[in-house]
């Protein structure tokens, strides 16, 4: 007799990308390129290290639960998204907190639609708490029809639609016009912006959870932050959403650590942005490499600090990655919707990094 929830009995899993670098020595870590989780390839600010150094020395918090508000975090969070603290609320990642978006916006059986193909741990977040999960994809070319998409909306009325924005993994990025058209001509919907990588893109949507009860934001200190070992994301909200949701938030499940490591980042914006403008120039640099092979591949690079290469066929695809993985850099291969079967996406690093993934490709276009 399966035992288990029927929501997840025939559960398709997130598929987890390589994770070598937790298999070798620190040494051998340094060595290898891993481009496949979307990650920081730097370390975050000096000022992560110099917290947690002060509270591993002090040792005298391990016994306790982490503070349950700290408002230093939620002081430095409301200076850096220019909101106010009652449209903020943070979490143990954002993974954590779009699982209790689920827990309190979906029902058994509601019907949700994700702006595809997407990031998908969010369809198996909603599939685990048995929602009906639906797909709007971009064309195989990865462009939007909006009024297909509004189509859709209005057949399934939806209680949830899910937009990454810009959107992972195809960099796509909607503009705050549009979202606002969305919440004016569907107020029975939730919308989950995913601002993931807002930070590569300097553009946000936050300023509508002011006017509008229809739309949540999720972010993610991951990415330009460069704490993703640490796992901390936050919410940004309506006042009335934030105030509902913490209602069922486990709010001892952000460690001490996590919380340190965000007043660390926080502390020091410049650190980042400047992070972020080496990113954008790599990427630049890596796209217009790239062109020299334009017979072979196409690159998509509108947002986020990734690019998605579509190579002509899945073999030259195969051929790449593989060649790039006997050189210890790792890539995302795509294979969660037809159109990404030839396609793989890659994290941008430093100018000098980049560098190095672009020698490696040169060794099999070249031969192509």
């Amino acid at each position: 007799m399966i035992l288990i929830n029927k929501f997840l009995r025939n559960l398709k899993p997130y598929k987890l990308a390589s994770h070598k670098i937790w298999s070798v020595s620190s040494n051998e870590r340094s060595k290898i390129l891993k481009l496949d989780w979307n990650e920081a390839t730097i370390l975050p600010s000096p000022k992560v290290a110099e917290r947690i150094k002060n509270i591993v020395e002090k040792g005298n918090i391990y016994n306790y639960y982490p503070s349950t508000q700290n408002e230093e975090l939620l002081d430095k969070l409301a200076m850096y998204t220019g909101m106010s603290k009652e449209n903020l609320q943070y979490f143990a990642s954002s993974d954590s907190l779009h699982e209790y978006i689920a827990k309190m916006y979906i029902t058994i059986g509601d019907p949700i639609l994700i702006l595809g193909p997407s990031y998908d741990n969010f369809r198996l977040t909603c599939e685990a708490n048995g929602a009906s999960v639906n797909f709007f994809y971009f064309a195989d070319d990865f462009s939007f029809d909006p009024i297909a998409f509004e189509k859709q909306i209005q057949k399934l009325n939806p209680s949830l639609v899910y937009i990454c924005n810009p959107n992972n993994p195809t960099g796509i990025l909607h503009s705050i016009n549009y979202i606002k058209h969305l919440l004016d001509e569907y107020p029975d919907t939730m919308f989950l912006v995913d601002e993931a990588y807002a930070e590569f893109t300097r553009v946000s949507v936050k300023e509508l959870v002011v006017e509008y009860d229809n739309i949540l934001i999720s972010r993610t200190m991951s990415k330009a932050f460069a704490i993703a070992n640490f796992r901390f994301g936050y919410l940004i909200a309506s006042a009335r959403n934030v105030k509902e949701i913490s209602k069922i938030r486990n709010p001892k499940n952000i460690s001490t650590f996590a919380q340190e490591a965000a007043i660390g980042v926080l502390s020091d914006v410049p650190y980042m942005e400047a992070y972020v403008d080496e990113v954008l120039r790599a990427k630049k640099m890596f796209c217009e490499e790239l062109s020299r092979y334009d017979s072979l591949l196409t690159t998509f690079a509108q947002g986020g600090n990734f690019v998605l290469i579509k190579f002509n066929n899945v073999e030259l695809k195969n051929k790449v990655q593989d060649h790039l993985t006997s050189r210890d850099i790792f890539v995302r291969s795509q294979t969660h919707h037809p159109s990404l079967l030839s396609c793989f996406r890659i994290t941008i690093g430093t100018c000098e990094q980049m560098r190095r993934v672009l020698y490696e490709i040169a060794q099999v276009l070249n031969e192509a």
